[in-house]
């Protein structure tokens, strides 16, 4: 019978516990290393619909080369393309409700997505001279202010979801772009394109009120339970401290 001469242990002895492969008994019991939660949480978070969103931010560099190209057909392509990425908006939606992969990345992403997208198509618009700068101008600036109100609502805890008006504005903002570039090919569908870029900045503006009514009233309700706070006054001469309310 042949024993270990680190552990003591027999062998053939069915009570002893199993050898380890590294030969040190106090290892015999470690099973396989578990994965790394952190690694579970990225793979977790990598779902299609994130990958989508992610489609779509790296679409935005292509869509304005295709914008800013002169050649034949590049508007088309230019459409086409800004088009597949405004699906891939519909789809990473869809996927996540459908199946349950809503995440905190793809809150935060999907707006950030939606943004760059519509942004950059206005502004290389601006730059080609198809639309007024002006215009454009308010319809980026709500883009940022309302994205500004988000990051201090996840500041503060609470978050600020997509109002109907806003979800209109992205579909009003999908058709009037696609409109006015199409409109170089097609002069009959430019009355349409102004049209629906004042559509644009009408909803562009009732939005970005909305938003910014909606997170003053989330924030003045967080805000007024910490106006009047309990502050230790020590009085000159006195020995003990006495509390009193006073404004924060």
């Amino acid at each position: 019978m042949r024993v270990d001469t680190v552990g003591a242990v027999r062998y053939s002895d069915p009570e002893a516990p199993a050898q380890s492969t590294s030969g040190l008994p106090w290892a015999a019991d470690v099973g396989p290393f578990p994965d790394k939660p952190a690694e579970d949480q990225a793979r977790k978070q990598m779902n299609l619909p994130i990958s989508l969103t992610l489609l779509r931010i790296f679409i935005v560099p292509i869509l304005v080369v295709l914008l800013l190209t002169k050649g034949e057909n590049m508007d088309l392509w230019a459409v086409g393309v800004f088009l597949a990425a405004a699906v891939t908006d519909l789809l990473d939606g869809y996927l996540a409700r459908k199946r349950g992969q809503i995440t905190t990345l793809g809150i935060l992403l999907d707006p950030i997505a939606d943004k760059l997208l519509t942004s950059a198509a206005f502004i290389s618009l601006v730059e080609l001279g198809l639309v007024p700068a002006w215009m454009v101008v308010i319809i980026v600036g709500r883009e940022f202010a309302v994205s500004g109100l988000r990051a201090i609502a996840s500041a503060e805890g609470f978050a600020l979801e997509a109002s109907e008006l806003g979800k209109t504005k992205m579909v009003f903002q999908v058709v009037a772009i696609t409109a006015i570039v199409l409109a170089q090919r097609y002069p009959f569908i430019d009355p349409l394109g102004g049209l629906l870029l004042w559509v644009v900045v009408v909803f562009a503006l009732a939005s970005g009120v909305q938003y910014f009514w909606s997170f003053w009233r989330k924030l003045d309700v967080r805000v007024k339970p910490r106006t009047r706070r309990p502050l230790a006054v020590l009085r000159v001469g006195e020995k003990q401290e006495e509390e009193k309310d006073v404004p924060a």
